[in-house]
């Protein structure tokens, strides 16, 4: 049974058994994503729990527009995300950059300067960034989403994502450069 056709019979029938199949196919990769934002098992873990828990009653939102794994993948983050914003607002407040900082920018840093980053310093960039920011560019480069999966998922026109990806890899590449 394929992901879509388990998530429509879990709607259908509300069978437990049969969401636990789903939570067997994805637990680890959503386990992963979750500490890729804390980097601490047990919150890891209870995060995990929350994504299962909030995944199984809000299940009949998913419209089946997208891959289910790419709406999970979303469904994740946001909650990652909720999770770091709830507790960080005013912390990452202080430390985000308006964005018209960024308009002297005028060439677009390109996918090949963002893979030729030292993965150290890499991985220390992204702690730097907003959540937001680091949201994108873990979809768009590490889940290979497309931007029209991106724009889907998000809910927001494809431009937008483009501009938004645009000044994600503007933001990280300078963060790289000036401070690391």
């Amino acid at each position: 049974m394929t992901d879509e056709e388990l998530v429509a019979e879990i709607i259908r029938t509300k069978n437990a058994l049969l969401f636990g199949t789903l939570y067997d196919r994805f637990n680890v990769v959503v386990y992963n994503k979750c500490y890729g934002f804390v980097k601490n098992r047990d919150e890891a873990n209870d995060l995990t729990q929350d994504v299962f828990l909030k995944l199984f009653m809000k299940l009949q939102s998913f419209k089946g527009t997208s891959k289910f794994s790419t709406w999970l993948y979303a469904f994740t983050y946001n909650l990652c995300l909720n999770y770091i914003n709830r507790d960080t607002a005013k912390k990452i407040e202080k430390q985000s950059i308006p964005v018209e900082e960024y308009d002297h920018l005028l060439i677009e840093p390109s996918d090949y300067n963002l893979f030729q980053l030292g993965v150290v310093k890499l991985k220390l960039a992204l702690e730097m960034i907003t959540p937001e920011d680091k949201v994108l560019l873990l979809l768009k480069y590490q889940d290979d989403l497309t931007i029209k999966d991106l724009a889907s998922v998000l809910n927001i026109g494809e431009s937008a994502v483009k501009m938004r990806l645009k000044r994600a890899k503007a933001r990280i590449i300078e963060i790289y450069n000036e401070k690391l």
